[in-house]
C-alpha cells in the first residue's frame, strides 16, 4: 500500500479553537509493501467508531498523527508479527446510507476528529466505504436466515477475493442490541456472526449483543477451528472498575454499595435507550465487579440518553465500603471522555492482534484478549493481571509459549 503525499493546500490546516491539529503528512513516500494485506471488515462500518478507526489508522500510518491508545503500537509488542496498519484494508455491513467520508467531516465538526483530518485522508474513507454493502436484515426485508447469512458471507468472500487478501477479521461495532427472547431465532449481530464463521474468518465482538454467544453458535464456532474474541469493548466507566475494584479486594476493603450513572448521546446512547439493549450493556458491568469482589455489591447503574452530548460521555461511580473497625468511607469519580476515540484504536488493536492468532494458527476463544473486553472469553479480571496476559499473548504470537 503506497501512502500518498499529502497536497499542498491539505498541509498544516488551520485546527478550530480546542482542537489538535493534523500533522503534515511526510513529503517522501512511503516504499511499496511486500507483505499480505489483511481485511478488517466492520459490522455497523459507517457509525462513529469505525468512522474513527479507519480515519485514524490512515492518520497513523500516513504520519499525520501519533497511535495514542494503540497498545499494539507499545514496545511489547515490536516484532510480533502484527498486520502493519498500512496493510490493513477495510470495508463492512451497514444498514446507514452516508458515506464514510461526509460521516468524518460530521465528527470533525463536533471535535471528535481533528480539524482537517477528514480532508487530509479523504482517499482512504472513500476506499473504505465503496467495500460497505447494505446490512439487514431491515424493514420489509423478506429474506430468511440461511439466506440473509449466505448473503454476507458472500460479501466477505467477494471482499478477500477483490482485495487479494490473507485474511480478513469480522469486528462488530454495531449498535447494542437486546438480548433475544426466543433461543431459536439469530440477532442480527448472530447472523453476521455466523457469516463470519462461513466465510473462515475470525471475529471480534466490540458490543454487548448476543454475537458468537448465541447457543446455535456455540457449536460451529468450536468447529470453524477459526479464533474468536468478545464481548463489549471495555473503554471507560469499566476500564476504571477493573482497575479500582481490585484495590479494594487487595485492601480488604468491604464494599458496602457501588453505584453508577452514565450519560451519553449519539448512536450509542439512542440504542441504550431501550431497556434491552440497555440490560445486556449493563450485565458486562456488573461482571467486572462480581468477579473482582467475589460477590455483586448492591447498587444501581443508570444509562441516560442525553442527545447533546452527541459522541461524549460523562459516567459517575459512588463507592461506598468500609475500614478498620466498621469506619465507613466514600469513594466518588468522574470519567469523561469520547466514545469513539477511546474505542477506534482498541478495535484496531484487536483486528491485529485477531488477524495474527490466526495466522498462527490459534483457535477458539482467545481470554488473554479480555484486557478489551467487560464480558471477556474467560481469564482475570482486574485490568492489571489481564494487561499481563495481553503481553503473555505477545510471546505466543512470535513463536514463543
Amino acid at each position: 500500500m503506497r501512502i500518498r503525499a499529502t497536497p499542498n493546500h491539505l498541509r498544516n490546516p488551520r485546527p478550530a479553537p480546542g482542537r489538535q491539529p493534523v500533522t503534515t503528512r511526510p513529503d517522501d513516500l512511503t516504499p511499496l509493501r511486500d507483505a499480505p494485506r489483511t481485511g478488517v471488515w466492520l459490522i455497523g462500518a459507517r457509525g462513529s467508531v469505525a468512522t474513527t478507526a479507519v480515519a485514524g489508522c490512515a492518520a497513523v500510518a500516513g504520519g499525520l498523527q501519533p497511535a495514542t491508545g494503540m497498545v499494539t503500537e507499545t514496545a511489547a509488542f515490536a516484532d510480533s508479527g502484527l498486520p502493519a496498519l498500512a496493510d490493513l484494508v477495510f470495508g463492512g455491513h451497514d444498514t446507514a446510507a452516508t458515506p464514510l467520508p461526509k460521516r468524518a467531516e460530521a465528527l470533525a465538526a463536533d471535535g471528535v476528529l481533528p480539524h482537517g483530518l477528514p480532508a487530509a485522508v479523504r482517499g482512504e474513507l472513500a476506499t473504505a466505504d465503496a467495500a460497505v454493502r447494505p446490512g439487514g436484515p431491515q424493514p420489509g426485508d423478506g429474506r430468511g436466515e440461511e439466506e440473509l447469512i449466505a448473503a454476507f458471507a458472500a460479501d466477505l468472500t467477494e471482499f478477500v477475493r477483490t482485495h487479494d487478501l490473507a485474511r480478513a477479521v469480522v469486528v462488530n461495532v454495531a449498535s447494542t442490541e437486546p438480548a433475544p427472547e426466543d433461543a431459536g431465532t439469530l440477532p442480527p449481530s448472530s447472523l453476521y456472526a455466523a457469516a463470519a464463521l462461513r466465510a473462515g474468518c475470525p471475529y471480534v465482538n466490540f458490543t454487548p449483543s448476543t454475537g458468537l454467544h448465541h447457543p446455535r453458535l456455540r457449536e460451529p464456532a468450536e468447529r470453524s477451528g477459526l479464533p474468536y474474541a468478545g464481548r463489549d469493548g471495555k473503554t471507560g466507566q469499566t476500564l476504571l472498575r477493573s482497575v479500582l475494584a481490585p484495590m479494594f479486594a487487595q485492601r480488604a476493603l468491604a464494599v458496602r454499595s457501588w453505584s453508577g450513572t452514565n450519560l451519553l448521546g449519539g448512536g450509542d446512547g439512542a440504542a441504550l435507550a431501550d431497556p434491552g439493549a440497555a440490560a445486556a450493556k449493563n450485565a458486562g458491568k456488573a461482571r467486572v465487579l462480581s468477579d473482582t469482589l467475589g460477590e455483586l455489591p448492591d447498587g444501581e447503574l443508570h444509562i441516560d440518553n442525553v442527545p447533546a452530548l452527541g459522541d461524549w460521555k460523562t459516567a459517575w461511580d459512588h463507592v461506598s465500603f468500609e475500614g478498620f473497625l466498621g469506619s465507613r468511607m466514600v469513594l466518588q469519580t468522574i470519567w469523561q471522555g469520547c466514545d469513539s476515540a477511546l474505542a477506534a484504536p482498541l478495535v484496531l488493536d484487536l483486528a491485529r492482534l485477531t488477524a495474527r492468532a490466526h495466522e498462527v494458527g490459534l483457535t477458539g476463544p482467545l481470554p488473554e484478549l479480555g484486557f478489551y473486553f467487560k464480558d471477556p472469553d474467560g481469564g482475570p479480571a482486574a485490568l492489571a493481571d489481564q494487561h499481563a496476559a495481553l503481553v503473555g499473548f505477545a510471546g505466543r504470537l512470535r513463536g514463543r509459549s
